[in-house]
């Protein structure tokens, strides 16, 4: 047995027992390769099992604002400052938010989450209301879980969703500190923190995640890592890059299939009781491998479509949650 062999061991059953991982043992643990990344996952898997059961977390989205955002992140499809065949359309009315809701509950979605294109919003803004009636619907309308991704937030547009009866807010901070500047210069990192702390304080959920393959190393995957294990969000959406065409990183090499699947494996050591989600971007970077994100940790999973691409179909996301013998 190889020294990383048995620190994988020693890791894997600590945290089965209720222990945590360290800063540094994290580190240790990016440097896995070949049968190593296999074990990293196996033990992942327990750590898994043991916290969350067998059950996967299944939300969709809505994009009820596409486009003409100002912001400069590097990756989107949305961002004016880039050129993309992305859709682009004002925000739609109250009842097609709705009665998407209601058919996204149909076809299995436990979870659904309205998201706008954006910085985000100060609670008085016309489109905000519209949100606001929305939710007050689906709360009447459907037995959805409520969920928002509206960009920042004011503390006061914080209490009118909460009031609204959204239960938890997503906000990714996308990556980590030391590597955030090189996405985006047109918000900072503490703004984008400070919503988080406002969702919190007025009793939501948070959901928190990453985009892997920007460019960023994985010391910097796992710093960002234990900063959301730091934060205590409740549930982590990890995408994959998806580089799109007219935007600053749409040259970018992929990630091969197995360091993404190390990352869910780091990650869920990391956060061993979290709802760590499969998000965008698996279908065209795992391919025929997408089934192993469950078995090195991954217990969510958005279905149907995203913002701007195409997801393979809600069928085929059941049918391989049965072939693993998942529940949903």
């Amino acid at each position: 047995m190889n020294e990383l062999w048995n620190d994988i061991l020693k890791i894997g059953q600590s945290i089965l027992q209720g222990g945590n991982i360290t800063y540094e043992d994290a580190l240790m643990l990016g440097d896995a390769n070949d049968s190593d990344t296999i074990l990293l996952c196996s033990f992942a898997n327990k750590i898994r099992e043991k916290y969350n059961g067998n059950n996967v977390d299944l939300c969709s989205v809505i994009n009820a604002k596409s486009g003409n955002c100002s912001e400069d992140c590097a990756f989107c499809a949305q961002s004016s400052r880039h050129h993309t065949t992305a859709k682009c359309y004002p925000m739609i009315d109250e009842d097609e938010i709705v009665e998407t809701a209601i058919r996204r509950e149909k076809a299995g979605a436990k979870h659904c989450d309205i998201c706008t294109s954006g910085l985000g919003y100060t609670g008085q803004e016309k489109n905000f209301k519209i949100i606001i009636n929305a939710f007050k619907r689906m709360k009447k309308e459907t037995n959805l879980k409520l969920c928002a991704c509206l960009g920042t937030l004011t503390m006061d547009a914080a209490e009118q969703l909460k009031y609204a009866g959204v239960e938890r807010y997503n906000h990714n901070l996308e990556t980590a500190r030391s590597f955030f500047t090189n996405i985006v210069s047109t918000h900072g990192y503490d703004e984008r923190i400070q919503t988080i702390r406002y969702a919190k304080k007025v009793g939501m959920e948070v959901c928190s995640g990453m985009i892997i393959g920007m460019g960023e190393s994985m010391d910097q995957r796992i710093e960002h890592g234990f900063l959301l294990k730091e934060f205590d969000v409740d549930a982590v959406p990890i995408n994959i890059l998806n580089p799109v065409k007219g935007t600053r990183l749409e040259g970018l090499k992929p990630l091969s299939p197995m360091e993404i699947i190390k990352t869910f494996a780091i990650m869920r050591f990391i956060m061993p009781d979290k709802n760590l989600r499969f998000a965008g971007g698996r279908e065209k970077n795992l391919k025929s491998l997408q089934s192993l994100g469950f078995i090195s940790g991954i217990n969510g999973m958005l279905i149907g479509d995203y913002l701007t691409t195409d997801g393979q179909g809600v069928n085929k996301d059941f049918d391989m949650l049965k072939d693993l013998n998942l529940q949903y």
